[in-house]
């Protein structure tokens, strides 16, 4: 378990300077936007009352009032977590090929330590998670802030002030990083873990059998897929329905039975097939 431990500190600690570095320009950006967009909103709300003679409560009868959604839907805002999503996806391949394809094939070391190799390939994929999870913490701890600036920047007669879980609710992105319910959650990130073990399961066989593996981990993934799927493509092309309570326990089901199997057998050709 030490062993297990300390791998999976070796890994964030890796990543660690690109980590702080996404976490520092979602803090910048979002900040950024809640001021500049705010300023702006505010600005074309004057204009557009001193163009047309409004009164506040006029203008809000005809343009409506001023919330966070506003905020929300800007590149500023959207833009990094959007920028994080991508870095983690690339670093799922880069947490692997960079043993094999950096300056010192660290994958040797790595593979000769004197512990099972399914604890390098859980390590790796514990590293990924508790990062996403970091980002998705920090994400719920500066929005009430980023909320709070909003609020104390808009006057009180143009003001819609939402709360914070209206906010999550009704922002796509937000609603899809932040569950509202434990459903969702179990949903979300089981099956972002099942993905990312379907991708390791692909790399590994990529590593295992080269052009050939590349091929097998594109056959995989496509099955994997097409097996998780399934109840959904019952229903759509067959005669059965189910119930959500139903295609959710199926669904959940599958993606354990999915995500069980490729960890399986990712570490089987880590440890059988894979060799230095």
């Amino acid at each position: 378990m030490m062993r297990y431990i300390k791998l999976v500190n070796f890994e964030i600690n890796r990543f660690s300077k690109i980590y702080i570095s996404l976490l520092l320009i979602t803090l910048v950006s979002q900040f950024a936007g809640v001021i500049f967009v705010t300023k702006s909103l505010l600005n074309d709300a004057r204009d557009i009352m001193a163009e047309e003679r409004l009164s506040e409560a006029a203008y809000i009868a005809n343009y409506g009032s001023l919330d966070f959604s506003h905020i929300a839907h800007t590149l500023l805002f959207v833009g990094p977590i959007a920028l994080s999503a991508v870095a983690l996806i690339f670093y799922m391949f880069l947490i692997w090929y960079r043993d094999w394809f950096g300056k010192n094939t660290f994958i040797y070391r790595l593979l000769m330590l004197p512990t099972s190799r399914l604890s390098i390939y859980l390590s790796k994929a514990t590293a990924i998670f508790l990062m996403v999870l970091g980002l998705i913490a920090f994400q719920i701890i500066i929005l009430p802030m980023e909320n709070a600036l909003f609020n104390s920047n808009v006057p009180q007669a143009l003001l819609n002030e939402m709360s914070i879980s209206t906010i999550t609710k009704i922002i796509p992105i937000l609603s899809l990083i932040i569950p509202s319910t434990f459903t969702q959650f179990l949903l979300s990130y089981g099956i972002g873990l099942m993905i990312m073990s379907i991708l390791f399961t692909a790399i590994m066989f990529e590593r295992s059998f080269r052009i050939k593996g590349f091929i097998l981990g594109l056959v995989y993934c496509g099955i994997a897929v097409v097996l998780f799927l399934s109840p959904v493509f019952v229903m759509e092309f067959g005669d059965f329905y189910f119930y959500s309570n139903e295609l959710f326990g199926l669904l959940l089901a599958l993606g354990i039975i999915v995500t069980g199997s490729s960890v399986w057998l990712g570490s089987w050709l880590l440890k059988n097939r894979v060799t230095v």
